[in-house]
């Protein structure tokens, strides 16, 4: 049997997101997600989808790209994923190299990836020269029958809304969100400046859900914020929660994320998933609070390509 690696069709989205979940079951994903993102990258991201397929049955993927949006250039990512059932085969290795070649085509110097920690996924990385880096978890809470701690009362001068309350002008949660990304812990800091790109990457996609995703605001300002995605059926992923600045020690993270998982338990959504860097003991400690636990962990590798 022969294994091939091509670009992404369209054709490919449901075989994508039946790979991506077997491989990531804590990833929340969608078909029209997937061509989303490939259809809306920012051109110096030099985005590309790859498939491994064998006797045309797609049994691997890959996102490839350039982190364009921090400061250090030519820094790129690779995250490749086998279904667990055709692991051995040699899609993932090929997928690496075809990735490899094309990023370093491209200027990339080094290549950044998330590895799954266990042996196996750790052994694959160190033997291409992957060296180890920082680790984050993947979180899963059952919003189906866990007890939710009960909503908060709204501090005075804090009101709670959500962000299709900002349909008319987004602006001020792009605001938000730039300033609190910047802040996350990582080995590829993110400086989002682009806000025409972030309205069609982030605010655009499908799988944003605008009534889940709450904000408090004081005095008129976007102080803190908890992003909502879904796939539309029973799974719910908390994106970005984050507090600006000016109004952090106040609780309002919490105040925000505990608002949308009430909010998506009441729409019917069982399963809360969630990703948070090892080192931000703040948000574990926020997540702990929920009744989240600790379902797999990732492990950042990079190797440099010159």
């Amino acid at each position: 049997m022969t294994v091939i690696v091509r670009d992404f069709r369209p054709s490919d989205a449901e075989a994508w997101v039946r790979v991506r979940r077997a491989a990531l079951p804590y990833m929340v994903t969608t078909p029209e997600q997937v061509r989303r993102d490939l259809a809306d990258a920012h051109p110096d991201k030099r985005f590309r989808l790859l498939v491994a397929e064998e006797d045309g049955e797609v049994i691997g993927t890959a996102q490839v790209g350039i982190a364009y949006e921090t400061p250090e250039p030519g820094q790129a990512f690779c995250n490749p994923y086998t279904r667990p059932d055709r692991v051995g085969r040699g899609a993932g290795s090929l997928l690496v190299r075809t990735a490899e070649e094309y990023l370093a085509g491209v200027g990339a110097v080094a290549v950044h990836t998330w590895v799954l920690d266990e042996p196996s996924h750790r052994a694959f990385a160190e033997k291409r020269g992957y060296v180890a880096s920082r680790p984050a978890h993947f979180l899963h809470l059952d919003l189906a029958n866990s007890a939710l701690p009960p909503l908060q009362e709204v501090p005075a001068g804090v009101e709670l809304l959500s962000a299709a309350d900002f349909e008319g002008d987004p602006r001020p949660l792009f605001e938000a969100d730039a300033e609190t990304t910047s802040d996350e812990p990582s080995d590829t800091p993110t400086e989002l400046a682009d806000y025409e790109d972030w309205l069609r990457t982030t605010w655009s996609r499908p799988g944003f859900d605008h009534g889940l995703t709450s904000v408090a605001v004081v005095d008129g300002e976007v102080a803190a914020f908890s992003v909502a995605e879904t796939d539309g059926l029973t799974r719910y992923w908390s994106g970005m929660t984050g507090t600006r600045r000016a109004f952090r020690g106040r609780g309002l993270a919490k105040l925000a994320k505990n608002d949308s998982l009430h909010r998506a338990r009441a729409a019917g959504f069982t399963d809360a998933y969630t990703g948070n860097d090892a080192a931000n003991g703040p948000m574990l400690a926020i997540n702990t609070w929920f009744g989240y636990e600790v379902c797999a962990t990732e492990v950042r590798h990079v190797r440099r390509l010159t």
